[in-house]
């Protein structure tokens, strides 16, 4: 069998380089250059040529295909329908949806075109995997074109339940299409009953437990929470200490002793990068004697510029940080810096380890890997403490964090406050818990599990539906033991045996087996 990766934006690596880029692009590449296969989509080019062909660029066994946009395509399909209506719906910011008729059609226009060329390129025994809500429709337009392969689709963003995505003109006909898929991965098990009843209620659904049928044909809903490379963040984090890049260093120096609090977030307003801004603010006026004390770093680096909610969020947010330093800073200390610029992951997992305090309070979020990232940044013998919205995927997984309400700036004040004043021992059970829960879950164990799932090696629900629920905020579930490295101060793993919340067959088989050629 071969793999076939189709995403919105494909990254084609140069010949001399070394993936440094971490997530989703560094996982699937690893399991295509393992096993051979193909990632197809658009090159992040733009063209107005009549015909828009397929480029196929060789790196070691992975083929990209790749095509361009027109200008017309990249405002109806990218910036209009998927980011302008599909996002902040499926977002819940009903109030910030913008649908356009002709974007849809735009949009329907490119999923059209992207299957007519994929089309050609697939092979019979070839498994497709398709990510993310810009391709929707993706496998509905091939099976119109006879592909009867097995094809998935996960979806990275969370998925809103049927009144709200009900709201969105044609959603009955869009949604439709999701049972052109074999299996439909969704980040929780809270996911997976929205999109289950969305098909319900729009489109006459009928529900056999995870299995979905409409018309004649019958889709799989299973909740996947997607990981992180653990031992590889956590290897950079110990690196940083070692040898910190520049912007880390000038960072500590600036700080002196003074405590950090560090958020990393794209600048988009389901981040709730302003309420965050807020919240810090309402903690140094209501805990005066943390003034001079503690300062927030929130990096984030801007997207979507094109789009005018994203420009209006951008001048927000500065002046939010503007009035409050000018009301609570002194001449020698600023309390919160806004840097709008990406970093390197190096120097990302060194702000990590740095902070004390991890603040991730987005307003919705799918699963939120920032969470997972600064858990895994930290140093084992005296780590900070993660503070997390409820409304953030990570949250179903990672319950030992201080669990938030975003909405709620006094929540959040004394959430920060909680975390700054938390004894190292609390500190440290809070942190094992974490990391545990991380590591058994990471990447390589989400790709093989989905893969196994979809091509019927492993027909188990996701994580979230076995794992029992616990009575208390800090209660472990019931957990089976597993060998995997837990982390050191020094830097080095040591095997240990820890509890997982089930045991993962992803950990016993070899990577991504189903897919050997």
């Amino acid at each position: 069998m071969r793999l076939i990766v189709v995403s919105n934006r494909v990254t084609i690596p140069d010949r001399q380089e070394k993936a440094t880029a971490g997530g989703l692009a560094v996982a699937l590449r690893e399991a295509l250059e393992q096993h051979g296969g193909l990632w197809f989509g658009w090159s992040g080019g733009i063209s107005d040529a009549a015909v828009h062909d397929i480029r196929q660029i060789q790196r070691g066994n992975v083929t990209y295909a790749v095509t361009d946009l027109s200008e017309a395509e990249r405002q109806s399909y990218y910036l209009g329908f998927s980011n302008r209506a599909l996002w902040p719906l499926m977002h819940y910011r009903l109030g910030l949806t913008d649908f356009q008729r002709s974007d849809y059609m735009g949009y329907l226009g490119v999923n059209r075109r992207f299957a007519r060329a994929l089309a050609s390129l697939i092979q019979l025994d070839d498994v497709i995997w398709i990510h993310d809500y810009h391709l929707i429709p993706l496998a509905a337009e091939l099976r119109r074109r006879g592909v009867t392969n097995r094809i998935g689709y996960f979806h990275h963003i969370p998925w809103p339940s049927a009144d709200v995505i009900g709201a969105l003109p044609f959603s009955g006909t869009l949604i439709r299409t999701i049972a052109a898929y074999d299996l439909v991965g969704m980040q929780t098990e809270l996911d997976v009953r929205n999109l289950i009843g969305g098909l319900e209620a729009l489109c006459g659904g009928r529900r056999d437990g995870q299995r979905v049928r409409v018309g004649t044909r019958e889709t799989e809903v299973q909740a996947f929470p997607i990981g992180i490379d653990v031992e590889g963040f956590r290897r950079l984090a110990t690196a940083s200490t070692r040898q910190a890049p520049t912007p880390l260093r000038a960072t500590r120096e600036s700080l002196g002793e003074r405590k950090l609090v560090v958020g990393v977030d794209r600048l988009d307003y389901s981040k709730g990068i302003v309420q965050r801004l807020e919240a810090f603010g309402e903690f140094l006026r209501s805990h005066p004697e943390h003034r001079g004390k503690v300062s927030l770093l929130q990096i984030a680096p801007p997207s979507r510029s094109d789009v005018p909610e994203y420009a209006e969020l951008d001048r927000l947010s500065d002046e939010v940080a503007g009035r409050l330093n000018a009301q609570l800073g002194e001449f020698d200390w600023t309390p919160i810096r806004v840097v709008k610029k990406a970093y390197s992951r190096n120097a990302l997992a060194g702000f990590y380890r740095r902070a004390e305090v991890g603040l991730v309070t987005p307003m919705r979020d799918g699963m939120n890997l920032v969470a997972k990232e600064y858990v895994a940044a930290q140093n084992p013998a005296d780590p900070g403490v993660l503070v997390l919205s409820r409304f953030a995927g990570a949250a179903q997984q990672m319950r030992e964090a201080l669990i938030v309400n975003p909405y709620d700036a006094h929540e959040v004040a004394d959430a920060i406050r909680t975390a700054l004043a938390m004894p190292k021992t609390e500190r440290i059970r809070r942190f094992e818990a974490l990391y545990t829960t991380i590591a058994a879950a990471d990447i390589d164990w989400w790709t093989q599990r989905y893969l196994d799932a979809l091509t019927g090696r492993a027909g188990v629900p996701g994580v979230e539906a076995e794992r029992e629920k616990p009575r208390t905020g800090t209660r472990r579930p019931a957990r089976t033991a597993v060998i995997t490295k837990r982390p050191s101060q020094d830097g080095k793993s040591r095997k240990v045996s820890k509890e997982s919340p089930r045991k993962p067959e992803a950990l016993a088989a070899s990577h991504l087996a189903v897919v050997r050629p």
